[in-house]
Order: C-alpha cells, then sequence, then structure tokens
C-alpha cells in the first residue's frame, strides 16, 4: 500500500515536482506516438493502430515486469479489469471520433473526462478555475467545430467518459498493487481482447512494412511510456492536479504539428497554449503546502 507523507512533509515538493515533469514527458510521449501512428491510419485503420498499440505494450510490459498474477486477489484484480477495458475503450473511442467528425472536437470531447475529474476532485475554487481556464485553452487550439454526426460526437464523449476512468483506476491499481504490475496485468487483458482483431486484420490485407513500423512506434511512445509514466505520476499527484495537466496534450500536438508537419498555428492557438500553460502554472502553486 502506498503510504502518503503528511501535509508539508521536506520530501513531498520533492515527490510532487517529480510527478509533475513524468506527466510532461508521458504527454510528449503520447503525442509523438499518437504523431507516429497516424501514419499507419491509410493501410491499418484506426482499429489496426489500436490493435497493435496494445499487443506491443503487453510483449514489452509483460517479459520486463513479470506480474505474479497468481498471487493477486480479486480486490486487485477488479480495478485491473476494468484498467484493461478503459486503455482500448479510450483510444478506440478517440480514433472512430476523429475519423468521423475531426481532430479538433473530438480532442475537445475527449479532454472532457480529465477536466471533469480535475473539478469533482478540486476542494478549492482557484483549482476549478484553472480548469475552466484549460479547458478553454484547449478549445481555443483545437478549434471544434460543429457538427450533426452524433455517433461521432458519442465516440468522443465514450473515449472521455473512457480517460476519467483511467486517470482514476490508475491511481487506484497503483495504490493496491506494487510497483507497475498492475499496469502490465492490464495490458496482458486487453492485449488478450485485441489480439483476434489484428488477426483478422493481417489476414485479410497484405503487409506493409511502414505501416506496422508506425503502429510499433506508437505502441511504445503512446502506449508503453505514457502508462507506466501514468502510473508513477498518480502515485504522486493529486488527481485534480493530474486533470489540470492532461491539458498540456493539446499544446505537445499544435506545436509537434508545427514543427513536424508545418501546420501553421493562428494567434488564438498561441492564446489557447499561453491559457493552458497559465492554468497549469496557477494549479502547481494552488497545490503547494503552505
Amino acid at each position: 500500500m502506498i503510504q502518503s507523507l503528511p501535509a508539508g512533509a521536506p520530501g513531498q515538493s520533492h515527490r510532487k515536482a517529480g510527478g509533475v515533469a513524468t506527466l510532461i514527458g508521458s504527454a510528449l510521449s503520447n503525442q509523438l506516438g499518437a504523431a507516429t501512428g497516424s501514419m499507419a491510419f491509410p493501410t491499418m485503420g484506426p482499429v489496426g493502430v489500436v490493435a497493435v498499440r496494445q499487443l506491443v505494450a503487453a510483449a514489452v510490459l509483460l517479459p520486463m515486469v513479470r506480474p505474479r498474477l497468481r498471487d493477486l486477489s480479486w480486490r486487485q484484480w477488479w480495478p485491473v479489469l476494468l484498467l484493461a477495458a478503459s486503455f482500448g475503450t479510450m483510444n478506440l473511442g478517440l480514433y472512430a471520433s476523429i475519423e468521423r467528425i475531426g481532430l479538433g472536437l473530438a480532442v475537445t470531447l475527449e479532454f472532457l473526462g480529465p477536466l471533469a475529474v480535475a473539478l469533482i476532485s478540486s476542494r478549492k475554487k482557484g483549482s476549478a478555475l484553472c480548469a475552466a481556464m484549460a479547458a478553454i485553452g484547449v478549445i481555443a487550439i483545437t478549434q471544434p467545430k460543429a457538427s450533426m454526426d452524433f455517433p461521432g460526437i458519442g465516440f468522443g464523449l465514450i473515449a472521455a467518459c473512457s480517460w476519467a476512468a483511467y486517470i482514476l483506476l490508475n491511481r487506484t491499481v497503483g495504490q493496491r498493487i506494487q510497483g507497475i504490475e498492475g499496469t502490465a496485468a492490464a495490458t496482458g487483458v486487453s492485449a488478450t481482447l485485441f489480439l483476434p482483431v489484428a488477426i483478422v486484420i493481417f489476414v485479410n490485407q497484405p503487409l506493409d512494412v511502414f505501416a506496422v513500423m508506425c503502429a510499433v512506434g506508437a505502441g511504445v511512445l503512446a502506449s508503453v511510456l505514457p502508462y507506466v509514466a501514468d502510473l508513477i505520476a498518480l502515485r504522486r499527484v493529486p488527481a485534480n492536479l493530474f486533470g489540470v495537466m492532461m491539458s498540456i496534450n493539446p499544446v505537445f500536438a499544435a506545436i509537434i504539428g508545427a514543427l513536424a508537419l508545418h501546420e501553421d498555428l493562428a494567434v488564438g492557438q498561441w492564446a489557447g497554449i499561453g491559457l493552458i500553460v497559465a492554468a497549469n502554472a496557477a494549479v502547481l502553486l494552488l497545490a503547494r503546502p503552505r
């Protein structure tokens, strides 16, 4: 069981700073992985990329961690099973939403998940204001357009609910299972569910080495590293701080798009980045122990 330090303990600020740095690295890796995985969409489709991502995550984590599955009690197993379900549902929901309603609106809808966690977990009005600032910044960056594609909107909301569940379940798993054994077990369960999907896709279409390499890269950058990083971070920072800091994902997505894909950012998008940076700085200041 993870024991938290008392407020004001000397090591608490260092633990929180380490958690924040881990979150930033997780967000950067996640967006680099998403950009890499998108290159495989024309050949494998979103479902194929998600399937490969889950299989790669399991192939890396299971041999490395070797979770003692037989030793897990039901109290430890049920959050692992739910976390495995949230892994796949979150990614499938987002990609299916992007395919139907576009990246901007899909990302905005998905961010409702961590935003809800931040608002519900917050006990300070200032933290709630920071979450609202971050939400406005995400809208400014992604510039969502109205859509009447209700299935696409529904997929985006499913991704949002799955992301919220992912945050809370990852925290629970980290408290009940030592190290990253819980995360490795969850990726193994998720990969088992996606294995038939991957087999069907690879049997019904010719193998494209470049697409497979992109999907594998996405599995490492957008699955393995963020899963482990998020688990470590959630042991060091509260859920409301985690929820607000997830708003840096669209910031990295916009910057990577500008640098790697030569996508120009409008003034409003730079303003959105500034709002998110300010919101994250403010929530970090509010989280400092007195």
